[in-house]
């Protein structure tokens, strides 16, 4: 299946997105974080202050999955979830607060409250599960299919004395360890009681999670206004004599298994209070190494005027020029910017370079 046909099926499947801003599909948002104010991962909630209550995806937005339209009772079970994300680093950042009346995480195994997240990060769709794709034999479905192009997280809320998930398939080895995962707990209860939890997580979504490990997978390039496709279940088991709800922002049970059944989410740019009036910021890419032909490009905000200096005496007023050097050398690069807000410059010493570093 296609990207966008999947993703045309997630904005099916998920009517109770919110609608988009300047013409944009509906989609769930996930709030970019500033770099100097990435979340720690500490269960401590003021990192997301910053966050607006339009981000967040309560209770109101589950429901039970069997056509019922049945939605949680908040006195029995009360959950605020945000989604976060850092331009620059491919991870999902999440803030996950729940008030149950009854926590169930004594028992050995999926005998839990669970939290299970599914991330389609390329929107490719489809099976992700090997019981979802009955032409292969359950070890090579398990080995060669399972959790690869999409990923489930069974995250137990709380963990107790268990690991912090289940990753569905064989990745579990190292999917669910630093550098590509991190989680805190915050609680005060035992088994059985009642109380409030705060899980604070950030997880690495993979276009290839290769079950041979991280360096034959392929990261999901994040980026700005880029859809992703995700949704969760809340499962609430309230103990032996006790009722086991499977709340769900999908209107599909299967969505655990069917990356087509997810819902969109946008990565959103700043929100306008995070962002500076005018800052200066450019990239480079060498084009041609023997011509020393290098394309240079504006990253700046609120920019209307741009002038060039290539450390070689030679300038340029266009936004994004291409610039031959005449000679080899190291180079300090400097753009300034001009705009409504006023003016700005960034210079990178010696990232342009075409020779080795000089005698001492």
């Amino acid at each position: 299946m296609t990207g966008s046909l999947a993703a045309l099926l997630a904005l099916a499947n998920c009517a109770g997105a919110p609608p988009g801003t300047g013409g944009s599909a509906p989609a769930f948002r996930v709030f970019q974080f500033p770099a100097d104010a990435i979340p720690r991962i500490d269960g401590d909630t003021s990192d997301w202050d910053m966050v607006g209550k339009d981000y967040a995806i309560t209770t109101a937005a589950l429901a039970a999955d069997d056509g019922s339209g049945r939605r949680p009772d908040p006195k029995s079970l009360d959950v605020n979830v945000r989604v976060g994300w850092v331009k620059g680093l491919n991870r999902l950042y999440f803030i996950y607060e729940a008030r149950d009346d009854y926590w169930n995480f004594g028992a050995p195994g999926l005998t839990n409250d669970i939290f299970e997240l599914v991330v389609d990060g390329d929107r490719s769709g489809g099976p992700l599960i090997g019981r979802f794709q009955p032409d292969l034999a359950p070890e090579d479905a398990w080995f060669n299919f399972q959790n690869i192009h999409a990923q489930n997280y069974h995250i137990f809320t709380p963990a107790g004395d268990k690991d912090w998930a289940m990753a569905w398939g064989p990745q579990a080895a190292w999917i669910k360890q630093l550098p590509y995962s991190n989680i805190a707990y915050r609680y005060g209860f035992k088994p059985g009681q009642a109380g409030k939890l705060v899980v604070e997580f950030w997880i690495t979504p993979f276009d290839r999670a290769d079950p041979e490990g991280p360096a034959k997978s392929v990261e999901t390039q994040l980026s700005e206004d880029k859809l992703i496709a995700m949704a969760w279940a809340v499962i609430d088991d309230d103990g032996p004599s006790g009722k086991r709800g499977f709340w769900n922002l999908s209107p599909h049970h299967t969505m655990y298994g069917q990356a087509s059944q997810l819902c969109p989410f946008r990565l959103m740019p700043l929100e306008p209070a995070l962002r500076k009036p005018i800052a200066a910021d450019w990239s480079f890419r060498i084009l041609d190494r023997k011509l020393r032909t290098v394309a240079f490009h504006d990253d700046s905000a609120g920019a209307t005027g741009w002038k060039w200096d290539f450390g070689d005496g030679q300038t340029s007023t266009e936004q994004h020029p291409v610039h031959r050097y005449a000679d080899a050398g190291k180079f300090v690069v400097t753009l300034a910017v001009s705009g409504p807000a006023g003016t700005a410059k960034l210079s990178k010493v010696w990232d342009v370079s075409f020779t080795g570093d000089p005698a001492k």
